[in-house]
């Protein structure tokens, strides 16, 4: 029985990462929260709503705050992840998209 739990427990320990660890990389939550839709920038659902440079200007998010306000509150197809991010994190995936967006996704 005590065999079962350590496979578990480690199981657990391998597989997931704690939450402070996500917080702390700005990468790893746009890899675990937006990669699924805007993975290098791009967007699968709205071809001309995606993350490059170009097209935040075109729409108007050209700031951090602008940014983090989508993030936090969604828009049309995008979800809000205001219940899923704190402001802290919303804030640095903000920070990433833009310094990504700058030196174009590479």
């Amino acid at each position: 029985m005590l065999k079962i739990i350590a496979i578990a427990l480690s199981a657990i320990f391998l597989f997931t990462s704690p939450a402070w660890a996500a917080e702390s990389s700005p990468s790893k939550l746009f890899e675990l929260q937006c990669a699924g839709c805007h993975a290098n920038g791009g967007n699968i659902v709205r071809r001309g709503k995606t993350l490059k440079l170009k097209a935040l200007e075109k729409n108007g998010y050209t700031t951090i705050d602008a940014i983090a306000n989508l993030i936090t509150n969604g828009k049309g197809n995008m979800s809000a992840y205001k219940e899923r991010l704190s402001e802290t994190e919303i804030q640095s995936v903000a920070q990433y998209v833009l310094d990504r967006a700058n030196q174009d996704w590479k």
